[in-house]
């Protein structure tokens, strides 16, 4: 044994290291206890939209777990249970093996990635519940840290949520002013317009001279008529022609003029008049149309956004582990031994076939 040692050294190198891995994972690798939780979010939507890649793009319920989970694996998340745990100080303490402590004056970058070794955050995509580990030298430690994580956490997707939904409602409420003032400046123009006038409608106003010319072309027509009768049986001078011929003349005068009114190369005419109202009355309804719109759009953004708001759900409470589980010694050594015999074999195979090209 001593001399196959001495000739293949690599494999005393093995050996030793085999056997210092086996005095480290059984006699001086610290223990670590793990604290664990399940939590889901909900939501007053009913339903839950499956794990999918067009459910993170859209912005499901996965999404909002993996934006948990990124949260609470953030160094923000890390200043907030280091500053209210001394997490730095616990990781850093004396009583802990050197292979496992971390050093004390290490760099925020350091401790972030020494945290992240520490905790877990799986999402189980069938079921979308989140389950949250944190490892720790002592039980209490990790359950406080795995408690202040659900705590931040739901406080953290609460103000997430109810920002977005207060963002969503207050550029609703913008529009919704922006449309109120611009609805008053409809109706004040149509005001303006009426008042200069002395109309209230033009477009009545066409419509009560329109009749009237109607009724004078028929009183007219009916003249027209009777003299036409009358002036079979009598001369054009005598009293009851001449009286029928000046009432023609009035009422074809009095068409005119009324027809004057209602149209007019010059301008201010009724029909100019009636257009300009008409425009003036629909852009005064558009506003109005738009501006109850967007009120009905604001109680529903407000519905929406109070159905939005996203609750963290505990379905398991964070757990007082009573016995480490970390480190996984046996499964450790066991792994270490099987990779160094490896590398022993690499090694010999390799100096192999080195002696076998040198001769």
């Amino acid at each position: 044994m001593n001399a196959l040692l001495r000739k293949h050294p690599y494999w005393l190198a093995v050996l030793i290291s085999i056997v210092a891995a086996g005095i480290y994972w059984s006699l001086l690798a610290t223990d670590r206890y793990v604290s664990e939780a399940n939590v889901v979010l909900q939501s007053a939507r009913m339903g839950q939209p499956e794990f999918s890649m067009s459910s993170i793009l859209s912005g499901g319920s996965s999404n909002d777990l993996l934006m948990l989970r990124d949260h609470l694996r953030s160094v923000d998340m890390l200043r907030r249970l280091d500053a209210a745990l001394d997490l730095r100080s616990h990781y850093a303490s004396d009583r802990i093996d050197s292979f496992s402590r971390l050093a004390g004056d290490e760099p925020m970058e350091h401790l972030h990635a020494y945290y992240l070794k520490r905790v877990s955050m799986e999402i189980d995509e069938y079921a979308h519940v989140l389950r949250v580990k944190a490892q720790a030298f002592d039980p209490q430690m990790a359950h406080a840290m795995v408690t202040l994580l659900l705590d931040e956490g739901e406080a953290h997707m609460n103000a997430l949520g109810h920002r977005l939904a207060a963002e969503q409602v207050r550029f609703i409420e913008t529009q919704v002013q922006e449309l109120r003032a611009g609805l008053d400046r409809s109706m004040e123009n149509l005001l303006a317009f009426q008042n200069e006038q002395g109309l209230v409608s033009p477009t009545g106003t066409v419509e009560s001279v329109s009749a009237v010319v109607a009724g004078l072309e028929g009183e007219l027509a009916n003249l027209k008529a009777r003299r036409g009768a009358l002036g079979a049986s009598q001369s054009v001078r005598s009293p009851e022609m001449v009286r029928l011929t000046s009432e023609v003349s009035a009422v074809e005068r009095q068409i005119a003029l009324e027809r004057a009114r209602l149209a007019a190369r010059n301008g201010g005419s009724l029909n100019r008049l009636s257009a300009d109202f008409e425009t003036l009355r629909l852009q005064v309804e558009f506003a109005r149309e738009m501006y109850a719109s967007a009120l009905a759009a604001l109680e529903n953004t407000r519905v929406e956004a109070a159905r939005s708001l996203k609750q963290v759900s505990i379905l398991q409470s964070p757990t007082l582990p009573e016995y480490p589980t970390q480190p996984r010694r046996l499964y450790n050594l066991t792994v270490f031994a099987l990779m160094a015999l490896l590398a022993g074999l690499i090694a010999h195979l390799l100096i192999a076939i080195v002696r076998d090209h040198r001769d």
